[in-house]
């Protein structure tokens, strides 16, 4: 029989294993683990649900500022389930196929594309930790995390051509701005896998660290976020996410309008006597 997007999304919501991790090591940060080691963390149906379902209840909790996204085992996440994926292509024009590619879009617009947007457009800082090979849509979620950071043993793994896809889930725009045309162009047909050390020179990834002081480095960027005054981040990273399709003067227009508004906050007030209580000459006599 056929199945239809309720379905898959039912089989999923229906798995009574814990499939993604949620740790709160203190009120302002959240680390989220995908928990499929044995699989190399692939986005099955019960993953990806329980990872949106915590996503979102993060992004809504008002004392997170930062989340960490990251891998269990020696994979960050090897992308879709190529499973469901078989099971899309092979009911395709079957008698009781009531839904043809319609099924696969509402799965990659309503899970997948869901989370790439809860990520970028959140008020929340989202680090990627890049523990192993990032692929697929799992690499998707890295490009669009506001950091990555990658554990030295990490790899880029760009497998779309090879299964006959297009960059998915927001990557070609991500790769687009990161390396230009014609380097994405080349990162897609040839498909050949980048380490840690190429990832961040070509700017895919911002920091590369030893694995055992991959979450502590996360951590130590969760630090800087939390010691940032509230309203910085809500503001800032609309402002350069959408600084990235703006012009100079439609980027110089929205940081005008921006601006006077932090001018009113508590925080801004704060750090302004903070800096020029520190610049201050002593006292003359």
């Amino acid at each position: 029989m056929s199945k239809t997007y309720e379905d898959v999304v039912q089989e999923g919501l229906e798995s009574d294993r814990e499939m993604v991790r949620v740790e709160r090591p203190s009120p302002d940060r959240a680390v989220l683990t995908m928990g499929d080691p044995d699989k190399l963390n692939i986005l099955s149906a019960p993953l990806m649900i329980q990872l949106q379902q915590h996503g979102e209840r993060l992004v809504r909790d008002p004392e997170v500022r930062s989340i960490v996204l990251t891998g269990d085992g020696s994979a960050f996440s090897a992308g879709g389930d190529l499973r469901m994926m078989q099971t899309a292509v092979d009911q395709f024009g079957a008698d009781d196929d009531t839904e043809g590619a319609f099924m696969p879009y509402q799965w990659i617009r309503y899970r997948f594309g869901a989370f790439a947007r809860l990520i970028a457009k959140s008020d929340k800082a989202w680090i990627a930790a890049l523990n192993g090979p990032a692929a697929g849509v799992g690499l998707a979620f890295a490009l669009t995390s506001d950091l990555a950071i990658a554990a030295e043993g990490a790899v880029i793994v760009p497998a779309f051509g090879k299964l006959g896809l297009v960059p998915e889930v927001g990557t070609s725009w991500a790769l687009t701005r990161a390396l230009g045309y014609r380097r994405a162009f080349e990162f897609y047909v040839g498909g050949e896998h980048i380490d840690a050390r190429r990832a961040a020179d070509l700017g895919l990834v911002n920091e590369v660290v030893p694995a055992d002081d991959l979450l502590a480095r996360a951590h130590a960027w969760c630090d800087r976020i939390a010691g940032l005054p509230d309203h910085v981040l809500p503001i800032a990273k609309p402002l350069l996410r959408g600084s990235a399709d703006a012009s100079w003067d439609q980027s110089l227009t929205l940081e005008e309008l921006a601006e006077p508004m932090c001018f009113t906050t508590r925080g801004f007030a704060d750090g302004v006597a903070a800096v020029t209580a520190a610049t201050a000459g002593p006292a003359s006599h």
